[in-house]
């Protein structure tokens, strides 16, 4: 008994070092986790003070959440809408009667797309806000949106004439629809490429939004 406990005593040391000089295989692979665990758990509580003293900077007024046309830096993309849907809306109308050819359908899409020119003749005209200190890509964005705003508003006001000279002097003339179906498509693709254009002014170029580069005075 006595040389049992004298050979456990001799042979401490030498466990002691095999246990101690290296770490054990699973501590070493819960530490990366703990750490991993501790950092994830650092960042949500940063971004959890974050949130935090952000809601404490801002006050949410719940009295008003729509807002009155003057808050508006400016009307124009409230009314540029109505054009990009109406013109493009009575583009495909006018297709559909090709075939059907009704008199009713036609005089539908007549004003249809009277709306939709005087929408696009207002927002160009009356309601396109003046920029100030933009890039120079910028710039070169604005004047293809500006273009193609400008093709939309005289090939709609061709397309309308041409059909009410269709209504009243070329009475079912399938020729005479077809016409006008390709003036309202060239109206059309030019409202898309106008709106694709200021979708970029907007959403890449950052002009527009809270007012930015916009010149509020000038305003009509």
């Amino acid at each position: 008994m006595k040389t049992t406990f004298l050979i456990l005593l001799l042979s401490l040391p030498s466990l002691v070092m095999a246990h101690g000089g290296k770490k054990h295989k699973k501590d070493s692979t819960k530490a990366p986790m703990d750490s991993t665990m501790n950092m994830g758990a650092q960042k949500e509580h940063e971004a959890g003070d974050t949130t935090h003293h952000h809601d404490e900077g801002m006050a949410i007024d719940e009295s008003k959440v729509k807002a009155d046309l003057d808050d508006f830096p400016t009307l124009h993309p409230l009314i540029v809408h109505f054009a990009i849907v109406l013109i493009i809306v009575a583009a495909g109308m006018q297709l559909l009667n090709l075939y059907f050819m009704k008199k009713e359908i036609a005089w539908i899409i007549t004003a249809i797309l009277f709306v939709g020119v005087l929408a696009a003749w207002v927002a160009g005209r009356n309601f396109h806000p003046h920029t100030h200190g933009i890039s120079a890509h910028a710039q070169l964005v604005l004047d293809q949106h500006d273009k193609w705003a400008d093709w939309t508003t005289y090939s709609g006001i061709i397309a309308l004439i041409l059909q009410g000279v269709n209504l009243f002097l070329y009475k079912d003339k399938r020729w005479a629809a077809a016409v006008v179906a390709v003036v309202l498509a060239v109206s059309s693709f030019s409202v898309a490429s106008a709106g694709h254009y200021g979708s970029q002014l907007v959403h890449i170029e950052g002009i527009g939004p809270q007012g930015k580069y916009l010149e509020m005075e000038h305003e009509h």
